[in-house]
């Protein structure tokens, strides 16, 4: 819903144990416009981009993405000092 100074907005609100949709009017000047949705068409320009150019050559692209992987595996030094050893301190009875 559009007004002359505000703009009718969905909002999801927490009641309960399920969220509610919630339809109120925001001023315009609280408002920006949603940028999720940008990686996800920036990366299919590429894709294509990619095909065609792969098009061109005779190849096949490979547009799938690839799941980032374990990270590097990294060795820690330490000498004897820095070493500190955890245990629980000893039980004592106090029977007065």
């Amino acid at each position: 819903n559009v007004n002359r100074n505000a703009l009718g907005v969905e909002v999801t609100k927490c009641i309960g144990n399920r969220q509610l949709r919630k339809r109120i009017h925001v001023n315009v000047a609280h408002l920006r416009k949603s940028r999720c949705n940008e990686s996800f068409l920036k990366r299919v320009k590429e894709n294509d981009q990619k095909k065609r150019d792969a098009k061109l050559q005779g190849l096949t692209a490979v547009v799938k993405r690839q799941p980032e992987g374990p990270k590097d595996m990294k060795i820690v030094k330490a000498t004897e000092d820095d070493v500190v050893v955890l245990a629980p301190l000893p039980f004592i009875e106090n029977h007065f």
